[in-house]
């Protein structure tokens, strides 16, 4: 009796027989009518699952991946993977060229152009990246975005024409946007309190490192084999952050609610857990379901474009941030073009056999060099954003008159020397201008702050940069001009920079009532990811 009693308590499936929601009437569809608080209590006996993540790995991962992505610029920019085009005396003898540019007969402005195309991707995705990762998990979003890196990049290799590759092109940059708004808030969230500069400066240390080892790269790759190979090897080499992208646990962000809460879910054991003995209409209980599933989708979608909207309009009202901006796409606006134009450049003025090597080589020490130096420095003044401004308006000025005195030489040996150490002010730059982007703004728009940063030193930077001196060096023939008027552009951005000095400014990182952060957390940091038995104990009982 005992038994029966017990078997008469349990709660009965739901049978749908409506033709209409179940148009095979000899298959019977149960719907559980347990309530969802009944398995709430297993949850909270499974013993936290410990993640392999930690700060520094997280640091490594984004770092090589940054670096990934500069080297497939530096690839393309390298005379072995981008060559030289046909050339024809005037006797009527033409030479077949090399490389991208000579396979593909292109100029230029055409040249110049295909450095620049990945920006299209970067334009439209960033923005969306950076407005997702407050719904979904970002490493969801950086497996996404490195796929298509991934497949764009082997696309290339199998390219026929000029615009073949540049849509291609085009897809690459979607792989950036998936991770560059993330990377940096993840690293400043939790570096210790005192290397947070050096941390970051680790991190765009990779810029130049990528960039410098692609040239390597792709001229090696180019001569002994051909160009093609060189994109293919990319592809392979970033096929594994794509996978990990989807393997991973979410990320906490400071400033965010977690993704994935149980509050946002609609169930339909929820509606029925109710029932417990009684008679639903389930058809018209899954009709106010599905109406009511349609509107909240359509609620969400405006939602999120008010959402953007706001956000944008508040981060373009702050004024140290803009000015930050402005200052940043002016520097990128040399850099850009030194990192594509510099192996041609340094080919036509100084006739180097090996120019991928040499720019290669000094660009490497230079950048590691300063990009460390300048977040290492940042945090020996102590990191407020007026010594921030101060140093980037100082090691701009100088390092801007080091580079423009090193294409006066007609020296190698002079040019190369004051290059190296103009290069190693100029990329001190790099931690403390996105420290600025980081801490001027509030944490939740942090994400958008470098997604904006990064989508306007593209468009307003480096994108025209590198056509615009193609037309400048198709017209004057001449490196040495094209040259010394880029270089003068890094005294706009040392006087850009200058003006926030100026400006009233406060450090907003901590500026968050629901996460704070304090400095005796933020130095005794622990495992990025790490499961705690009481969170996993409070979302198994949220309804």
């Amino acid at each position: 009796m005992g038994e029966d009693k017990k078997k008469e308590e349990e709660p009965k499936p739901l049978q749908i027989s409506d033709p209409t929601l179940n148009p095979n009437p000899s298959t019977v569809i149960e719907v559980s009518t347990t309530p969802a608080t009944a398995v709430a209590p297993m949850a909270s006996s499974s013993p936290p699952i410990s993640s392999w993540f930690t700060p520094r790995r997280v640091l490594v991962i984004f770092s090589v991946i940054n670096m990934l992505n500069y080297l497939d610029r530096g690839a393309i920019a390298s005379n072995g993977v981008n060559g030289s085009r046909r050339t024809c005396t005037k006797s009527g003898t033409c030479s077949a060229g090399s490389g991208i540019q000579g396979d593909f007969n292109l100029n230029n402005f055409q040249d110049g152009v295909l450095s620049s195309a990945f920006m299209v991707g970067l334009l439209v995705a960033s923005p969306i990246f950076a407005s997702l990762a407050k719904s979904v998990n970002p490493f969801r979003l950086i497996g996404v975005g490195l796929s298509v890196w991934t497949i764009a990049v082997a696309g290339c290799g199998f390219s026929i024409n000029f615009w073949s590759i540049s849509i291609c092109r085009m897809f690459v940059g979607v792989g950036e946007a998936s991770f560059v708004s993330l990377a940096a808030p993840f690293i400043d969230d939790n570096a210790p309190a005192a290397q947070k500069n050096a941390w970051l400066g680790i991190f765009y240390m990779c810029i130049p490192v990528g960039t410098a080892v692609g040239y390597v790269f792709g001229g090696v790759v180019g001569n002994q084999l051909s160009w093609r190979y060189a994109f293919w090897i990319e592809a392979i080499l970033m096929l594994p952050f794509a996978v990990l992208g989807f393997l991973t646990k979410p990320l906490q962000l400071k400033g965010f609610a977690p993704a994935g809460s149980r509050k946002a879910l609609t169930t339909v054991e929820t509606a029925a857990s109710d029932n417990q003995g009684g008679e639903l209409s389930l058809t018209g209980e899954f009709v106010k379901q599905n109406s009511q599933l349609s509107r909240s989708k359509a609620s969400t979608n405006l939602n999120q474009v008010t959402r953007f909207l706001q956000d944008l309009t508040a981060l373009l009202g702050e004024k140290v941030y803009v000015v930050n901006v402005l200052g940043y796409i002016a520097y990128n606006f040399v850099i850009g073009s030194y990192s594509y134009w510099g192996p041609k450049a340094g080919y036509g003025l100084y006739h180097m056999s090996n120019a991928d090597l040499m720019f290669g080589g000094v660009t490497v020490v230079s950048g590691v060099l300063g990009t460390v130096a300048g977040g290492f420095l940042l945090d020996r003044m102590t990191s407020t954003i007026p010594n921030a401004f101060k140093l980037l308006s100082a090691v701009t000025f100088t390092g801007g008159i080091f580079c423009f005195a090193a294409f006066c030489f007609k020296s190698l040996y002079a040019f190369m020397a004051f290059l190296a150490i103009g290069e190693v002010l100029i990329f001190a730059t790099q931690g403390p201008v996105n420290f600025v982007c980081l801490h001027c703004v509030h944490p939740s728009l942090r994400p958008l702050s470098m997604a904006i940063s990064t989508v306007s030193i593209h468009i307003f930077g480096d994108v025209p940069s590198a056509p615009l001196v193609g037309l400048i060096q198709d017209h004057v023939q001449n490196w040495r001009i094209s040259a010394l008027v880029l270089t003068s552009i890094f005294f706009i951005a040392s006087a850009i920079w200058f003006i926030g000095i100026f400006l009233r400014s406060v450090d907003r990182f901590n500026e968050d009532s629901e996460h704070p952060v304090t400095a005796a957390d933020r130095a005794n940091t622990t495992p990025l990811l790490e499961d705690k038995t009481a969170e996993t104990t409070a979302a198994s009982h949220e309804p």
